[in-house]
């Protein structure tokens, strides 16, 4: 799966280097109401794993994923959002699938 940029305009984003891709595809929380999924791609998941398990900074990270530090801020800030809306919300956590791709 590939980023997409946003909008019509701007560059292409660096795809970033991937090194390690999650066990798990999923988390299947409890459900307490909401049915819909959340999808967090790879990259967010690589730069969680970097920051907060690793415990590199995000300079350090984007080193090692081949983007700015930028880039790094903002795949960790949606990363963030969408693991805390799922424990919050109860539904599940879909990793680095696209919606279409889910059955």
């Amino acid at each position: 799966m590939h980023r997409r940029r946003r909008g019509g305009r701007g560059r292409f984003p660096i795809q970033p280097e991937i090194t390690n891709r999650p066990f798990a595809k999923r988390m299947i929380p409890e459900p307490i109401g909401y049915k819909d999924s959340i999808y967090i791609d790879l990259a967010e998941a690589e730069v969680l794993r970097l920051v907060d398990l690793e415990g590199m900074y995000q300079e350090q990270a984007g080193v090692a994923m081949g983007v700015s530090r930028g880039t790094i801020w903002r795949l960790l800030v949606s990363a963030r959002e969408k693991v805390t809306r799922s424990i919050y919300e109860g539904r599940p956590l879909v990793i680095g699938q696209a919606q279409e791709e889910e059955s």
